[in-house]
């Protein structure tokens, strides 16, 4: 019994020590000169986006010093997943490929300093198990303290698969 264990162990040992390795998958990022991180990545047929802050409703007026206003939850979250949907296009995917999807949540100070999943949730049900588009992506949502852009909700990172 002890030879037998010992005579089949070698054997998957020297099958997988033989077995061609698999391909390597091919790597490309996408990112500028300037910018500190890329924009997104592709992993073989998986394309990596980074994190996605809504665009302001108003821009900010250094010269009046004037903040940037982005509206609530919601709206943030329309502007992103727009966003996202362009970005995707210009890699040839669209909404159905999303596979995973993180959404990041700042308190909204507008709505007694709480977090408005309804909010973004009212945003991605306008996207995501639509009859027009009705795949449905996996998602984790966290709540955070604040995020990079001063006044900015909401921000949201996908990964998307190629079909084949």
């Amino acid at each position: 019994m002890r030879r037998t264990l010992g005579l089949m162990l070698m054997v998957l040992i020297a099958a997988v020590w033989a077995a061609p390795a698999d391909a390597q998958a091919v790597v490309k990022r996408l990112q500028t000169d300037g910018g500190r991180i890329a924009s997104g990545v592709w992993v073989g047929d998986m394309f990596y986006l980074s994190g996605q802050l809504p665009t302001p409703v108003t821009p900010a007026d250094s010269a009046k010093g004037t903040p940037a206003v982005y509206g609530n939850t919601q709206a943030q979250s329309e502007s992103v997943f727009l966003k996202i949907q362009n970005a995707l296009k210009e890699q040839g995917l669209g909404m159905g490929d999303v596979v995973m999807m993180r959404v990041y949540l700042a308190a909204d100070p507008a709505a007694g300093g709480k977090f408005d999943s309804a909010g973004m949730n009212a945003a991605f049900s306008t996207f995501f198990g639509t009859p027009a588009q009705p795949n449905k992506p996996a998602r984790s949502t966290f709540g955070v303290a604040a995020l990079v852009a001063a006044g900015a909700l909401v921000e949201i990172e996908v990964q998307a698969a190629r079909s084949k």
